[in-house]
């Protein structure tokens, strides 16, 4: 009797063994047990172009990283580093394409060195707002002409974030026309700071946290950045009191992800698909943090007695006749660029003529009113 008592005991023992493993199994539509979670764990490192102090330009990138960990239920998680903790500012697009992270954030025209036409991804002087520029990446080709620049440097791009039209900079002292350009130094990177060189400016590149180093010492006279929130951060206000506007040469830059191309290839569909909607939503958040956030710092900004200053009409018109000069001067000598600029100044013109009516016409009547 013990010995039969023991015999069913390992038969019974073996059989449920035999369900467990069963109901585990992957692939057997007929199982019921819970099925095995079978989706790796990714770790991605991305690199920025922005130091950590600016919740709003740097800290998109956590919002989008969190967004993707959360809609991977936290298998593919991005860690971020602020500029100069892996690789340098300026050097983000480096990193990327040659696998030393896998994503990088940051602007685009900081790297017009490689190919000038790589400022259309992010923007151009007197070009298209934040609303015309994401109409034109991602509904009328921008993006496909962009990811087709992006491939020579083994990687593809995602716009995530915009800052909206910025403001023309810190000045240490009163720029009143086209002639007090001639003895300035001012740090502004892109096809602006072409334009500036144009005119007569001593233009420097420096990457958001050594400007303010530089303009408190002298070694430039002015600098542009992005808008009040972010300004007041930095403390440009302290060392520099006439604040100018508009930022002609940045009326809707976006921010792209570039991505490392052997990196992408290797994800799964799902985090692939994951990485595009937290890039979507974090478009889209940053633009309208800084909308919100940007009004109550000029207030704060003009309590410190910062002088606002317009451009004066000379300056205005002469930078626009040398941004498309430049632009024009490129588009001849190389057919791959003129691609895109033709393709970019089509869809602007037309942008142009349909925002004159309704937005335009609001903003003279309501802004003022």
């Amino acid at each position: 009797m013990v010995l039969k008592r023991r015999t069913f005991m390992r038969k019974t023992a073996l059989a449920a063994a035999g369900i467990a493993t069963a109901g585990c199994a992957t692939g057997d539509p007929a199982s019921k047990g819970p099925a095995v979670q079978t989706k790796p764990r990714v770790q991605w490192r991305l690199a920025s172009s922005f130091p950590r102090s600016l919740d709003t330009i740097y800290g998109v990138a956590e919002v989008m990283a969190q967004r993707v960990s959360d809609l991977t239920e936290g298998r593919f998680t991005i860690r971020c580093y602020p500029s100069g903790e892996l690789v340098p500012g300026l050097q983000v697009m480096d990193a990327v394409q040659q696998g030393t992270v896998h994503l990088g954030h940051t602007a685009s025209y900081y790297y017009k060195g490689k190919n000038p036409a790589l400022a259309f991804d992010c923007t151009m002087p007197f070009g298209l707002t934040a609303r015309q520029q994401n109409a034109w990446l991602m509904h009328a080709g921008g993006l496909e002409l962009m990811r087709g620049l992006f491939a020579d440097f083994n990687m593809l791009n995602i716009p995530c974030g915009n800052t909206g039209i910025q403001m023309g900079g810190w000045f240490r002292r009163e720029i009143n026309s086209l002639a007090d350009l001639a003895t300035l130094k001012m740090r502004i990177p892109g096809l602006g700071g072409e334009v500036m060189d144009r005119l007569g400016v001593t233009v420097q590149v420096l990457a958001g946290g050594d400007i303010y180093p530089a303009l408190e010492r002298g070694t430039i006279d002015a600098t542009e950045w992005v808008g009040p929130y972010d300004d007041e951060k930095l403390g440009f206000h302290k060392v520099a009191k006439y604040y100018y506007y508009p930022g002609w040469w940045e009326p809707g830059p976006n921010l792209s992800l570039m991505i490392n191309q052997v990196a992408w290839d290797k994800l799964p569909a799902d985090y692939r698909a994951a990485l595009e909607v937290a890039s979507a939503e974090a478009n889209g958040y940053m633009l309208a943090n800084y909308d919100a956030k940007n009004p109550p710092a000029l207030d704060r900004l003009l309590g410190e007695g910062v002088q606002m200053r317009e451009f004066a009409s000379d300056i205005m018109q002469a930078a626009h006749n040398a941004s498309f000069e430049i632009m024009n001067e490129f588009a001849s000598a190389d057919a791959t660029y003129n691609k895109v600029f033709q393709a970019w100044q089509n869809f602007r013109e037309t942008s142009y003529r349909w925002s004159s009516y309704p937005d335009n016409s609001f903003g003279t009547f309501s802004f003022k009113n």
